[in-house]
């Protein structure tokens, strides 16, 4: 099989995961399903692997099939980057695949797309918003923004910024409850927390330069720092979130920053993780300068 006939394997094994099974991709790329059947036949005979699991149902892939598919899609996109680059002069183009969290991502990051596009008209921004965490490595996306420290990995990471934590509460919920004015304080206050932490909630505070961590309780729990800031600002209880989620609130007065004395002054960092080197794409490293550039 020359280079040619195995670029167009690995596209056909490419579009038969995104679309799910022989019949899609064939439509896709315009081949009979025995034309996909056989190339992906021919693709497990030369490798010694079963990369796909087919029944009557559903393609499934292996571990093999997984690695492979990683491999697959670098390379096709490293093939598009290539031949684009010569069709355009070498101006970024393509595809770029970012996957950011929720909040962050809706806040932070989709306010910023109009700018990049008209910087760089010839790339096509998909982006995905979740709390879920992508494999990069394998091809899911090209670039992801994401917040605290960073498991070992391969994978190339740019600082974008940080982010500090803000303990808030609407005017209307101290109308009716009180302020806090000193930690201790919140043990009879709804406290509002992330459900990702510990069984036993603490927030961590410093008092006469020593920190220590206070147990909270509260009625509701969610996964991102938008819905319990929007949960505050309806006069729910109070909350401990970065500030990127509620700063519009604080400006408007719907919140109110409360113990800022006993702040620990902590931050989490946000990274954008990639697939580095010298082959990558030219739209992963302008939208990578895009970010540190907008976000710091």
């Amino acid at each position: 099989m020359n280079g040619a006939d195995r670029a167009r394997a690995l596209e056909v094994f490419a579009a038969v995961v995104m679309h799910g099974s022989f019949s899609a991709a064939g439509r896709a790329l315009d081949l009979t399903p025995s034309a996909v059947s056989r190339t992906i036949d021919r693709i497990e005979a030369r490798l010694g692997v079963r990369l796909l699991l087919r029944t009557t149902r559903a393609l499934t892939l292996t571990a093999e099939g997984q690695a492979y598919l990683g491999m697959a899609r670098r390379i096709l996109a490293d093939l598009d980057d290539a031949e684009q680059a010569i069709a355009d002069q070498g101006a970024p183009r393509g595809r770029l695949r970012v996957s950011a969290a929720q909040a962050h991502g809706r806040l932070c990051v989709v306010p910023l797309l109009g700018a990049f596009v008209r910087r760089h008209p010839h790339i096509l921004v998909d982006i995905g918003l979740s709390d879920a965490l992508v494999d990069i490595a394998a091809g899911q996306a090209d670039v992801a923004i994401r917040f605290g420290p960073l498991a070992d990995s391969p994978l190339t990471a740019r600082k974008l910024g940080e982010s500090r934590r803000v303990i808030v509460a609407s005017p209307d919920y101290l109308a009716r409850h009180g302020e806090p004015r000193v930690p201790e304080d919140l043990h009879r206050h709804n406290c509002l927390n992330f459900n990702f932490r510990r069984a036993e909630p603490t927030w961590p505070f410093r008092k006469d330069g020593q920190d220590f961590s206070l147990s909270v309780k509260g009625s509701i729990e969610a996964n991102n720092g938008e819905t319990l800031g929007q949960l505050a600002a309806a006069g729910v209880g109070v909350t401990r979130v970065g500030v990127f989620s509620v700063a519009d609130e604080i400006a408007a007065g719907r919140l109110v920053p409360l113990l800022e004395a006993y702040n620990p002054g902590d931050v989490e960092s946000i990274h954008a993780v990639f697939v580095g080197g010298a082959n990558t794409p030219a739209r992963v490293r302008v939208f990578v300068d895009f970010l540190a550039e907008r976000l710091r």
